[in-house]
């Protein structure tokens, strides 16, 4: 008999916690889960991408409004009210839009759903949430609320960090042992395919180094200190490009920063795109300015392309860089970005050592070790 499962997501935006969960989707066996895919929002690039057996729901459709617009706010109020009410009143959504179905799993596919899934009237229900960032540098995240995650059957966390963190709020062995470190899956096979597309926008035709960081743009990315680096290394006299991926509610900051201080030459900011690997393919390094992280996917997809990388020391880097083995590990702090920058500019042979240790390296992440490990979670409870 198959598993009936309710996954709780917000969306499927292009982020990476919603890109991991539709892989791992995508590799799950048909035949063994009957899975109930259940979104805040219908809306994220990742729609097409659910494997058509997952029944996919919604609370409301329509992109992420992230305006105060007059005529948008009716409907941003309307989406608040009625998730607040089903959230207060679960009995109401699993009467009606569930239509009472009794599930085996409930599954808060990102830790912000945490609430939702503690509060199913379905007590017989086991309870995992799967922690995609590192929520000990969040500050609505006090150490009272991350004890509620207690309560839940498993708890997957993506990081060593995020496992010792844990740790350190209770004594508990019981407890300790739902706490589990599972790599997100990543589809490598996939990311080498789709970099090697071709592309005719790369914007620099100089013979000046390029760096490229991709990611959703607002204020955790920290893009803006990655500006101020690229402008004191410019001034300093070390020439490079620098290339910016990504979109976000904070683009338009960024934007303006860029102009103000006057990198239009040699800064970009292309904004979303669904294939960023030929670009960071084409660069000669990739570099990760984010003030805190769960596990950067795109740490990982850049060793998959056997880029050097610079990244400030935050939750998954040193899983994922082994270290400091695979990469330049930095202080998370503008000095610590420059200094790694500066590095990779004025010594040539250091990027040459990341890329030939990356390259024997067997890597970690691998899709099938992932999807097993969470396909074990889920059977043995």
């Amino acid at each position: 008999m198959k598993k009936k499962i309710l996954i709780r997501i917000g969306s499927l935006r292009h982020g990476g916690a919603e890109k991991v969960l539709v892989t791992f989707l995508k590799n799950l066996p048909e035949d063994k889960y009957e899975i109930d895919l259940l979104l805040n929002l219908y809306s994220g690039k990742y729609l097409t991408d659910v494997p058509n057996w997952v029944n996919v729901m919604y609370l409301n459709r329509g992109e992420m409004i992230t305006n105060n617009r007059p005529k948008d706010i009716p409907k941003k109020t309307y989406r608040v009210v009625y998730q607040g009410l089903l959230k207060k009143y679960p009995k109401i959504l699993y009467k009606g839009k569930l239509k009472n179905k009794v599930y085996d799993i409930e599954f808060a596919a990102i830790h912000g759903m945490y609430e939702e899934i503690l509060k199913s009237p379905q007590k017989n229900s086991k309870k995992i949430i799967w922690v995609q960032n590192d929520i000990f540098n969040l500050k609505e995240y006090t150490p009272e609320i991350i004890k509620k995650f207690f309560s839940f059957d498993s708890i997957m966390v993506i990081s060593n960090k995020l496992k010792q963190e844990m740790y350190k709020l209770t004594d508990d062995k019981m407890l300790r042992e739902r706490i589990v470190q599972v790599y997100n899956p990543i589809d490598a096979q996939d990311t080498l395919r789709k970099a090697d597309l071709a592309i005719n926008d790369y914007p620099f035709r100089n013979q000046y180094p390029t760096f490229v960081t991709v990611g959703t743009v607002y204020p955790q990315k920290g893009y803006d200190r990655l500006l101020n680096v690229h402008k004191k290394l410019l001034d300093n006299g070390f020439s490079h490009n620098l290339l910016i991926i990504g979109d976000g509610y904070d683009f338009n900051n960024i934007q303006k920063l860029l102009q103000k201080l006057q990198l239009h030459k040699t800064a970009k900011m292309l904004g979303f795109n669904d294939n960023p690997y030929p670009y960071i393919k084409k660069a000669d390094f990739y570099v990760m300015s984010s003030r805190h992280e769960g596990f950067p996917t795109i740490i990982a997809e850049a060793l998959i392309l056997n880029k050097p990388i610079i990244a400030t020391d935050v939750s998954g880097v040193r899983d994922l860089l082994q270290d400091g083995k695979l990469g330049l590990i930095v202080q998370n702090s503008d000095d610590g970005i420059y200094e790694g920058m500066r590095s990779f500019i004025s010594q040539k042979g250091l990027a040459d050592q990341y890329i030939q240790e990356i390259a024997i390296t067997e890597l970690p992440f691998k899709l099938k070790y992932s999807v097993d490990k969470i396909m074990e979670i889920i059977d043995n409870l």
